[in-house]
């Protein structure tokens, strides 16, 4: 069945009415007829077999059939602060570490950044969201991951205190100039259930310099390497997040 994320106060009323982009994929792309079923999701962990039952001029109505406790979240959350990427680099890296299993998305700006302002960052955010939900949908995801603001790369380090914990985020920078350290080393022997929050470092086309590098370590972030080849900016954290729910044994 198709999947569409609907707030859970349009999953209150009867019929559920979907309107908008919603309503034109349901009618005009996947030509869907009544009687013929959907899923719907809450965002809170509930999924709800659907049955459409008409068209508006605008809108499709369904009936709910039935309800039950939505899958597909991993337990490891993994928050991916990756670097603003120009053109469509950007949502390429949203779209896949959705589908990976990324929980959660913080847009950076770094020094070398080739899109380094903060408002233009977030003027992209109707559409970054969209690229999400879609992915989600698509994958099988029980729940949206979250699109913070966009941040300074100064800001990130500096949100909680530095250091990681037993019971904190085991955070990780990826580097390409880091020659002792391999994310696969980093997770040997990483309890997961301890380590339920995971936060990834990615930099910009240019890389990260010295000083970010710096800051992040005094935040508590350890420098890993993803081996001897050097990835693409938009592609190092979704093969990160897929190599820590890996191990994890989420994939």
């Amino acid at each position: 069945m198709h999947r569409f994320f609907v707030a859970p106060d349009v999953l209150e009323r009867r019929p559920i009415v979907l309107s908008g982009e919603q309503a034109h994929q349901i009618r005009r792309v996947l030509r869907m007829r009544p009687g013929e079923r959907a899923t719907l999701l809450d965002n809170r962990g509930w999924a709800y077999e659907a049955c459409l039952v008409s068209y508006g001029d605008s809108d499709a109505r369904f009936e709910i059939v039935r309800r039950w406790a939505a899958t597909g979240e991993p337990r490891i959350h993994i928050t991916l602060y990756q670097a603003v990427l120009k053109g469509e680099r950007f949502g390429w890296a949203l779209q896949k570490g959705t589908e990976v299993g990324v929980s959660r998305f913080v847009p950076v700006v770094c020094e070398r950044n080739v899109v380094d302002d903060l408002s233009a960052a977030e003027q992209k955010r109707d559409r970054w969201e969209r690229i999400i939900q879609e992915a989600a949908e698509q994958s099988g995801r029980a729940r949206l991951p979250v699109l913070a603001p966009a941040r300074t790369f100064e800001t990130v380090v500096q949100v909680v205190s530095p250091g990681s914990t037993a019971s904190g985020p085991l955070r990780l920078m990826l580097w390409e100039e880091e020659g002792a350290t391999t994310l696969r080393q980093a997770l040997t022997g990483c309890n997961f259930a301890m380590a339920a929050s995971i936060e990834v470092l990615v930099g910009p086309e240019g890389g990260f310099t010295a000083t970010e590098v710096g800051l992040a370590v005094q935040w508590g972030a350890r420098r890993v390497s993803l081996g001897p080849r050097i990835l693409r900016a938009e592609t190092a954290g979704v093969v990160a997040a897929a190599a820590i729910l890996y191990e994890a044994g989420e994939m």
